[in-house]
């Protein structure tokens, strides 16, 4: 877009804020980074809870899919009471359920409770996932990309300041301590975004629409989202090469212990596998504002199967450094998915409904969470962990390739005022 039509966004929008729009993106990157760990840090945190609790570590094999589950499954629920009463008292929702559920953690002594902390948990993850990848896009609709990028860069990045600090204290008598604390930050950290964060007048920016094609002026609902073709193949995308990269995210350190690499490679895989995604996130969400969104998508997950690929090759060859560089460039292209779908689904769907219009996609984690937690563990055992991992490469190579057929809905030529129109329409949903 040009730069007189975000000038007029920002002045708009500080006019409605009294400051500046770019902290809420501030408010949203922080809560992401707290609760970053409930994803990105399970794979240092498993053995040393198993520890604790005297079990197997393949009893604690379910809680990551059900994290996955409960937090993309909340989502949609979430998002369409978001997009109508605003962010901030779910957002206190999730400060309890998040920070709770951390604390929780500290004092569980049954395998099945850490199964319930870890989905309440979840749920307040999806909360503030959602609230804050869709104060980006109803507050940014002319930076969709790179506000995105900076609130999903927090998920993935944020967990680097806790990965260290848990691995370094994952002694049996030290670790309840690391867990209070990680609860402590996540619930504080929550509820002062909540005080920030809010929602813009639903006809705030009409007067600003593009003219470009790639974006839509028409508002669509939930239901009429469902009703296209194009939703229905970036849901196929979104199940392979999220059920990709979560393998990746949650087995990595497992796959460096059966490849025979050292403990330095593992934990070094895990500590910059979140700072990897979360420059990805960033880097490719701005580049996606200024190039052909479609083929940025395709380019990103093909380039991350590639890097899969290379994670297998040097495990197998035993070369730590090879390893740790494949690592990051699978993490760094697959991440970016987080990115680009919410962007383009408000490009082809309009912002008023974003929030529910990109749960209905983001569910598609679901499934890929199944992949990425138990099917990747029985097929490990049926096969082998290169076998699994290459799997996981096919699938986010035939992502990027469907990428390639994506146009904008027909109905994008709707006129600004059909999009007001849907605006006050929705009201009555």
């Amino acid at each position: 877009m040009a730069s007189s039509s975000s000038d007029n966004y920002a002045q708009r929008a500080r006019e409605q804020l009294g400051f500046s729009r770019w902290w809420l993106i501030v408010a949203a990157a922080i809560a992401m980074a707290v609760v970053s760990p409930y994803q990105y840090v399970w794979s240092s945190i498993e053995g040393p809870l198993a520890r604790d609790l005297d079990i197997p570590l393949t009893q604690l094999g379910l809680v990551f899919t059900l994290f996955v589950i409960f937090q993309s499954g909340s989502q949609f629920p979430v998002g369409w009471w978001r997009d109508r009463h605003g962010p901030r008292g779910i957002t206190l929702v999730a400060a309890t359920l998040a920070g709770g559920s951390y604390l929780g953690l500290a004092y569980a002594t049954a395998v099945w409770q850490l199964y319930v902390l870890y989905s309440l948990g979840a749920i307040g993850v999806g909360i503030v996932y959602t609230v804050s990848v869709n104060t980006a896009l109803k507050w940014f609709p002319d930076r969709r990309g790179l506000t995105t990028g900076a609130g999903t860069m927090a998920f993935a990045g944020g967990a680097a300041l806790f990965v260290p600090y848990v691995r370094a204290n994952a002694s049996l008598g030290g670790y309840s301590v690391v867990l209070r604390n990680m609860g402590f930050v996540i619930g504080i950290a929550i509820v002062i975004a909540a005080v920030i964060l809010r929602d813009p007048p639903a006809n705030w920016s009409v007067d600003n629409m593009t003219d470009e094609a790639q974006y839509s002026r028409h508002d669509h609902t939930w239901r009429e989202v469902l009703s296209t073709w194009q939703f229905w193949v970036m849901y196929g995308i979104f199940v392979t090469v999220s059920g990709a990269g979560l393998m990746l995210t949650a087995k990595i350190v497992l796959f460096a212990q059966r490849m025979e690499l050292n403990a330095v490679t593992a934990t070094m895989s895990a500590t910059l596998l979140p700072i990897a995604g979360g420059v990805g996130r960033l880097l490719m969400g701005d580049l996606s504002d200024r190039v052909d969104r479609q083929k940025a998508m395709a380019a990103s997950f093909i380039l991350c199967g590639l890097g899969l690929f290379a994670v297998v090759w040097f495990g197998q060859t035993n070369s730590s450094f090879g390893f740790i560089v494949s690592v990051v460039v699978a993490t760094f292209f697959w991440s970016p998915q987080y990115t680009l779908f919410p962007t383009i689904v408000a490009d082809y769907y309009g912002e008023t409904h974003s929030s529910a219009n990109y749960a209905l996609l983001y569910s598609g984690k679901m499934w890929g969470g199944i992949f990425g937690g138990a099917v990747t563990a029985w097929l490990a055992t049926a096969t082998s962990w290169v076998t699994v991992f290459n799997i996981g490469g096919v699938f986010a190579i035939c992502g990027g390739l469907a990428a390639l057929v994506l146009r904008p809905p027909t109905d994008n030529s709707h006129s600004a005022g059909d999009a007001v129109r849907s605006r006050s329409l929705s009201s009555d949903e």
